[in-house]
């Protein structure tokens, strides 16, 4: 038997990954792809008059199984994946766009939608229904089903083309990533590190079979070396290795991978009567067009860019009184950085390291979630693991009801693709009057522990930790009918406040307090440190602002192309951030051949979220921060106007339930610094 076409037999209906092998995936989507179309063939085909039940409601649940076999699938496939489950991706890919596309471009079925979206009294459907409805007909039309035959032709092309081009730069930046070691052989080119980074090499080089210390493009890994190193030419070195990622000229370059995703996706878009692919994305965003977004990163721009450059004069004059003989580069930022920061407040990483023991950031955050939510969270050792280093938990809430299932993947390997995440093996819903809870999993590459040491956070990854947790929430604490509205399938430009909220707690010494201990005296972090860390964060804050703001640049560039790219990938990045350039570009490397948010990702054209998130999170905060930052009442708000209702309303409506007003960017600009 096929274990991923059975009913789960283990806890909470988990994904039995114990019995699951690489050859069930192929046969159980065969499997589940024709039992899906006979379901959207009895829909199509059903003598009745269209309704919301027979056939709105019915497509929403038809092919449960093939999104449950595609989300097993493809979130093993970034978190452990192997050479064949990457040759499985080419073939699963085609077919859930295939699929996709025999829906939205039956002129038989979307009749009967049309008929039901003209034709429905509204009030006679709950809100949920409505914004269901709503949703259906505009996919429907953003795929395709109002094109002629000849223009459903085009669409199947392009859209097939497309999923097999954003696997691939995936796996080349996979691969790049991989392929990378700095390997040192001698003492002296290890000055200046920490000696927890040095003993992580060591243990990598062990791994590998070599002497010396290995370094590597994993964040754990090449980050301290940038900040820390004393060799420049080694820094360099790195720093290239890590920005020509998928720029190489080898088998993994993604330039004309890139340059055929931009041409595709801007065929799409004007297949469907738009101008760019910007714009197409942007008709379904809160903000509603190219030139929206270009105002909002321009008026960001304006606050930011007069401070970066005053922090870069700042930390360039540090370097040259500190021997600095050359022209500040972008290999040499980091590290100078560093040491003002330590200069000026006394901090750094590793001074708070010790204080940041994993499982202690764990429970200082589980503990945060209950003393807001009430919810409880509980180690569950039964739950079937994909790799032997995920821990499983469940969580409740404060009846002590089940609310879901919690997966924390913590530490890096070549099988894991860079990066933090959230994904979910199954979504919230309801069926039957039974509510589907959700089996939610946060992926990170934090440092593993060493022979001597558990694992340790810098301040930056408890940030992390906390960001990929308020996604978690949002998943935990959906409520709503239909998968598709539940959680975080909002609007992208939304999705990221829940996230970012959750970071807020990290700058305040109640929270800090509450857990942050040394690992080996026990001893709380001094009062003066949280202070100085506190007084420091907004330490260069401008000149990381202007970082985000040149990617939504770029990331605009890339999609608001009216015609095919033909300038080299180089030449169309510095003309789209020559605006925000703060130090000398530098030939032979570009972002976007490892962007892999925009080209592999979900945020083609809607980078820009995090900092319109940013503006949203910070303005929500305040009103905790007029509150108490643990209110109970503020927090019950905030999950019952947002983290509940997932996509089931327009989200400036549910931010206005629970702020009372529009958000405004003050509440940005002065946590910033700004102003």
């Amino acid at each position: 038997m096929n274990p991923l076409l059975e009913t789960f037999n283990t806890p909470f209906n988990t994904v039995p990954f114990d019995r699951i092998k690489n050859d069930h995936f192929l046969p159980a989507l065969d499997k589940a792809l024709s039992k899906a179309r006979d379901q959207i063939k009895q829909i199509r085909e059903n003598k009745n008059r269209p309704d919301f039940s027979n056939t709105v409601e019915a497509l929403e649940f038809a092919g449960e199984t093939v999104d449950s076999i595609a989300r097993i699938f493809f979130n093993l496939n970034h978190a452990e994946t192997n050479d064949e489950l990457q040759k499985l991706a080419k073939s699963i890919a085609p077919k859930l766009t295939e699929f996709g596309n025999d829906i939205t471009l039956d002129t038989q079925l979307f009749d009967r939608i049309k008929v039901v979206y003209n034709e429905t009294e509204r009030a006679t459907l709950t809100t949920e229904q409505k914004q269901l409805l709503e949703n259906t007909h505009k996919n429907f039309v953003r795929n395709g089903a109002n094109l002629s035959d000849e223009g459903k032709k085009e669409f199947r092309k392009i859209t097939g083309e497309l999923s097999l081009l954003n696997v691939q730069f995936s796996e080349n930046v996979l691969a790049e990533t991989n392929n990378f070691i700095l390997h040192l052989t001698s003492e002296k080119d290890l000055a200046g590190l920490p000696e927890d980074i040095i003993n992580a090499a060591s243990e990598e080089a062990n791994r590998r079979n070599l002497t010396g210390w290995v370094f590597t493009l994993q964040h754990p890994s090449f980050v301290p070396f940038m900040k820390y190193a004393d060799n420049r030419e080694l820094r360099k070195k790195m720093f290239i290795a890590y920005n020509s990622r998928g720029h190489n000229g080898n088998d993994h370059d993604n330039r004309m991978i890139i340059k055929r995703i931009a041409e595709l996706r801007l065929q799409q878009a004007k297949l469907l009567g738009f101008e760019t692919y910007a714009s197409f994305i942007l008709d379904n965003r809160m903000a509603k067009s190219t030139a929206e977004v270009f105002v909002f990163l321009e008026e960001l721009r304006n606050e930011y860019y007069p401070r970066a450059q005053k922090e870069v004069a700042e930390v360039t004059g540090f370097a040259k009184t500190h021997g600095a003989k050359f022209d500040m580069q972008r290999w040499d930022w980091s590290y100078y950085a560093e040491k003002l920061k330590e200069q000026k407040y006394s901090v750094n990483d590793e001074v708070f390291k010790p204080y940041f023991e994993l499982d202690k950031v764990q429970n200082g955050i589980f503990d945060l979630a209950q003393r807001l939510y009430g919810i409880t969270i509980h180690r569950n050792k039964e739950i079937p693991l994909y790799n032997k280093d995920v821990k499983t938990f469940e969580v409740r809430d404060e009846k002590d009801k089940f609310l879901a299932v919690l997966y924390l993947d913590y530490f890096p390997r070549e099988s894991k693709k860079g990066g933090a995440w959230m994904m979910e093996f199954e979504q919230q819903h309801v069926k039957n009057g039974s509510d589907k809870r959700p089996h939610v999993s946060l992926v990170f590459n934090f440092n593993p522990p060493s022979a001597d040491k558990p694992s340790l956070l810098t301040y930056s990854e408890v940030r992390t930790f906390l960001h990929e947790f308020g996604h978690a929430l949002h998943g935990i604490f959906s409520r709503v009918t239909y998968a598709s509205l539940a959680g975080t399938e909002v609007y992208r430009d939304f999705v990221e406040l829940p996230s970012q909220i959750m970071e807020n707690w990290a700058n305040k010494k109640e929270w800090l307090d509450s857990f942050a201990k040394h690992y080996l005296t026990g001893e709380q972090i001094p009062a003066p440190h949280i202070h100085n860390l506190i007084e420091s964060r907004n330490f260069n804050e401008a000149f990381f602002g202007c970082r985000q703001l040149a990617l939504g640049y770029l990331d605009m560039a890339w999609h608001t192309l009216t015609t095919t790219c033909e300038e080299e990938v180089e030449q169309l990045e510095k003309k789209a951030i020559a605006q925000l350039e703060l130090l000398p570009p530098i030939d032979g490397v570009a972002v976007s051949t490892s962007f892999s948010h925009i080209f592999g990702g979900g945020y083609a054209a809607g980078y820009y979220s995090y900092k319109w998130s940013e503006v949203l999170d910070a303005d929500a905060f305040s009103l905790f921060e007029e509150n108490g930052i643990f209110d109970e009442t503020t927090a019950k708000r905030f999950r019952d106007c947002i983290l509940s209702k997932g996509g089931t309303e327009h989200p400036m409506k549910l931010y206005i339930d629970f702020r009372g007003r529009e958000p405004s960017i003050e509440a940005l600009l002065k946590r910033s610094g700004l102003k």
